[in-house]
This record gives structure tokens, sequence and C-alpha cells, in this order.
């Protein structure tokens, strides 16, 4: 059973060979440079052979080009510091205008999927995109904060600047075409009960996911819904057009089993990418493996952590997960 085969048997509910796996991590540093990336992502891969390949830039790659600058301070998830934002007050979202997604950081991160799936060509192994979500990236922009704010005193700015974000995605992703991709890995952090209601989520963030998730060609046949936050507004993004969901299931409701009542699809998750990845042993990991398969039946489960493992993760934990589900298969 190869990759895809293995893959849509488990969004079906199906039986398969083996149980699915896949985990990712941020290459700080290497994350600036196009053939830096792809060099660390395809080395990743060929090390562990996960069945997609998630592609994770900084997460900055999607607004950089408005006039966001950020470093990496050391983050353990490789995750990078904002050092200027592009907007300070609700005006600037007016400012905003979409990209050219073959210029600046957006063109960089093509020029890392180019290299990425000619390194990956002789590999039956799906490629997959990040993409931010228009709302999270204007996160990024304004800082939460202030972006709720803005949502709750000056809503028209707010959407006039959703506009841009989202035209300029759709043209990355329109550009994206040209590769042979499998799809995207869509992370959506403002739904969430913890940063807005469901109401504002409604009106400032599902219409633009609608528009994204709709737009992409049938042939992107692996759509990852990855729900960054705690409290998860797990229901309502269920209904979004995707195969399969991601989220924090070790630390925040729904569970694993929960999930798959409101999800007709695939979960993905049953590890910790702190508890069980970064401070667990080996033996702790094969022991949450075989929980959260007892779990979900091994059925319409993805292997993997809710969010990217640390780049401190121990290597030993790393093999242990590849280990434990071939372990399974016989």
């Amino acid at each position: 059973m190869n990759k895809r085969e293995r893959l849509e048997k488990s969004f079906a509910g199906e039986a398969t060979d083996r149980l699915p796996v896949a985990l990712w991590r941020h290459w700080p540093g290497d994350d600036q440079r196009a053939a830096d990336l792809a060099r660390s992502t395809i080395e990743f891969q060929k090390t562990y052979d996960w069945d997609f390949v998630n592609v994770t830039p900084a997460e900055s790659f999607a607004v950089s080009d408005f006039g966001f600058q950020d470093e990496w301070q050391g983050n353990l998830e490789g995750t990078r510091t904002w050092v200027k934002r592009v907007v300070t007050r609700s005006l600037d979202w007016t400012n905003l205008r979409p990209l050219d997604p073959t210029r600046g950081s957006l063109g960089r991160q093509l020029e890392t999927l180019r290299l990425i799936t000619d390194g990956l060509r002789n590999d039956d192994t799906p490629v997959i995109q990040t993409i931010y979500s228009p709302l999270t990236q204007a996160a990024m922009v304004a800082g939460r904060d202030l972006l709720i704010r803005h949502i709750r005193t000056s809503p028209d700015r707010v959407q006039t600047g959703l506009n841009a974000i989202t035209e300029t995605t759709l043209r990355f992703l329109d550009a994206m075409k040209r590769f042979p991709v499998s799809g995207i890995y869509y992370n959506l952090s403002e739904a969430s009960f913890d940063v807005l209601t469901e109401e504002e989520y409604r009106i400032f963030g599902l219409p633009y996911d609608r528009k994204i998730l709709e737009s992409l060609q049938d042939k992107w046949w692996l759509k990852v819904l990855h729900l960054s936050e705690e409290a998860p507004m797990f229901r309502l993004c269920s209904q979004l057009p995707v195969q399969v969901i991601n989220w924090h299931d070790q630390h925040t409701e729904p569970d694993l089993a929960q999930a798959k009542l409101l999800f007709n699809h695939a979960v993905c998750g049953g590890l910790s990418h702190v508890q069980h990845m970064h401070y667990g042993t080996p033996t702790s990991i094969r022991e949450q493996i075989r929980a959260a398969i007892a779990l979900t039946n091994n059925r319409r489960l993805i292997l993997s952590t809710g969010s990217a493992i640390m780049a401190t993760t121990p290597l030993s934990n790393i093999r242990a997960v590849l280990d434990a589900v071939l372990g399974l298969q016989r």
C-alpha cells in the first residue's frame, strides 16, 4: 500500500496495512533561505520516511512583504519573535495591498517548494505546504490584542485588510499549482473560544477560510486543518472542506474519540509535542501510541503531535514513534 492509498483509506475509516504517521518541525535559521529549508526538509523525510511532508517555513513568510519583521530568539519550537508590526492604528488596515507571490518571501517559499518537490520526485510521499489563515496573518501584522480591539472598534477597516490578505493568499496558492504538491496544512489560530467569540469568528474568520479552502483545486487531495490554540471551535470548524483535522488533543477538548463523533474523516494526533516527544521516553511514547489506537479503535487516525515537534526533541523519541508504528505492522 503506498502512502496516498494508506491516507485515503484512513480518511474513509477503512483498514490499512499500518497506522499512517507524520511528524514535522520548524527549521530556525534554515527557514530564511530556500535551499537550506529545502535541504533540511528533504533530509528529515529521507531519514524517517513519514507518510506526508509538511513544509514548514517561518510563519512570517506570509506577511514579511507587508513590512512585518521578526527574528529567531531561541524559541525551542523554532518560531520567531516580532520586531516590527505593520498595523499600529486602525487606519493601517486600509493600507494593505495584495502582494505579488513571485517576489520577496513568498517567492522564496515557492522556490523552496520547487526544490523540495524536485528532491522528492522519485518518492511517493505527498508534500503539503503550510498556509496561515487570513485572520492568523492579521494577528501577526497587528498583534492579537490589537487585532481584537480593532475587530470590536473598527470592523470595516479590519475587513478591508482581511480582503487584501486573502487575495494575497489566493495568489500564492495559484502560483503553487505549478508544483506537484498534494495539498495544504491550513493553520487556523483564532478559531478559539479563548481568543474570539463564535460570532466574531463567523464574521471575521469563517468566510475567508471558506473562500480559501473552497478555491483549492481538486487534485489537492490532502487538506489538513490545524487548530493551534486551546479551546478550539472544533464543532464549527469540522464543517470546513478538509480531510484531516490536527489539534492539541492531548491538552484540550475534544479528545480523539469525541472528535471522531464530530468529524467524518481522519483525526491527526495522539501524541503531545511537549509531554511525550520532548520530555518523554521511547517507552512512554510506545505506551501513548497504544492508548491512542485503543481510543480510536485504530480507525480514522493519523498518528502525530498536536503541533510541530521542538527543535531539541530527542532523536531516540522520534525513532521510537516510527519503530512503534512499524512494529504494529509486523
